[in-house]
């Protein structure tokens, strides 16, 4: 036997995963009926995504679920299908009676999406027609995360559909208290905000996702020790240390000192907090001054570079913003780091 409600990706019983744990009728057929409690697979799942393992694929099918036993009168939530973002919701609705609109957005989440254009207005208006969603329930209101609404022309699914949308809040856990307040959200509810745990929440796929720019900065270390044929020692591992450093500075202490750091550019903020760094390690190390001035040129680039990638993950910036961030910071990575690369080059060839 197989479900959900025609036009969605059917679920054979047999395949069903683990947080599926009965189905429900509904107008159109029977809807998988989610399990409102996270279980260990779940967390672990949630665990390995934060660091980057299968993340691309940790999603659940679009369509439509139900949490408890809706009926027609009941609200129909709209989420997106990155298994992260559909837990934090699921996980919110004990005790609470809702359809759950599930948006194809290729497993990215309702912020991301938004600006991606995946959670919006067309696969909005696809998902609707496709579980026929008219048929489901007897009202005509979706509710959609307020992260989602950069993405979504609410007119337009309304003129199109019938349904009405109304924005819910910020955080799933306040959808409760949303829905008893008919609807209504408080000042609180859409503040968004990015504390210290919410901006190292995304520290560890950052980290993992640097792995490419460690590499190449060992690479570049262990070759240039071998014009004085000691590439295998000490001091290589101890010359590749200070690129380790820029790569904590961008993937950790970015995050982690945001609000405490100087400008609005991401990428400056990694920058300046490297170039600090830097220079209090070029007036300890007692190395040569072309040597500094390599290490200045490079490893500020680095952390600006892996700052950078926080610019769609924090509320500091927009669509607009980043694309504009992207437009002067990257070619001025990119020339510093290479300047910086030529410099040591040369500087090799002279000392040989």
């Amino acid at each position: 036997m197989t479900t959900t409600v025609k036009g969605s990706k059917m679920i054979k019983k047999s395949e069903a995963p683990g947080w599926i744990i009965g189905w429900h009728p509904s107008g159109m057929g029977f809807v998988p009926v989610i399990d409102t409690h996270l279980s260990f697979q779940d967390k672990l799942g949630g665990f390995r995504a934060r660091w980057a393992i299968g993340r691309m694929h940790y999603k659940v099918n679009p369509g439509l679920y139900a949490a408890g036993a809706p009926d027609a009168d009941s609200p129909v939530l709209v989420t997106a299908n990155y298994k992260l973002t559909f837990d934090s919701l699921r996980k919110n609705l004990q005790r609470i009676k809702a359809w759950i609109l599930v948006l194809d957005t290729k497993g990215v989440n309702v912020w991301c999406a938004a600006g991606k254009g995946t959670f919006g207005t067309e696969e909005v208006i696809r998902q609707i027609r496709a579980v026929n969603l008219s048929s489901v329930v007897r009202h005509r209101t979706l509710i959609l995360p307020q992260l989602g609404a950069p993405g979504v022309a609410a007119h337009e699914v309304t003129r199109m559909t019938g349904f009405k949308v109304v924005y819910g809040p910020v955080r799933a856990a306040d959808l409760p208290r949303f829905l008893e307040n008919g609807l209504k959200a408080d000042r609180e509810m859409r503040t968004v905000s990015f504390t210290l745990m919410e901006r190292l929440a995304v520290v560890p796929v950052e980290f993992v996702k640097s792995w490419k720019i460690a590499l190449a900065a060992f690479l570049f270390v262990f070759l240039s020790k071998y014009p004085a044929g000691d590439m295998i020692s000490w001091s290589t591992f101890f010359l590749f240390l200070p690129y380790v450093g820029a790569i904590l500075i961008g993937c950790l202490f970015v995050p982690a000192l945001l609000p405490w750091t100087p400008g609005p550019s991401l990428a400056f903020k990694g920058w300046f907090m490297c170039i600090i760094a830097v220079i209090i390690y070029t007036l300890l190390n007692g190395n040569q001054q072309t040597e500094n001035i390599v290490y200045l040129l490079i490893l500020p680039a680095i952390s600006a570079f892996l700052a950078l990638n926080y610019t769609g993950a924090t509320p500091y910036t927009s669509l607009s913003g980043v694309k504009k961030e992207m437009r002067f910071a990257m070619p001025l990575i990119g020339f510093t780091a290479g300047f910086g690369i030529a410099l040591h080059l040369i500087s090799l060839w002279r000392t040989t």
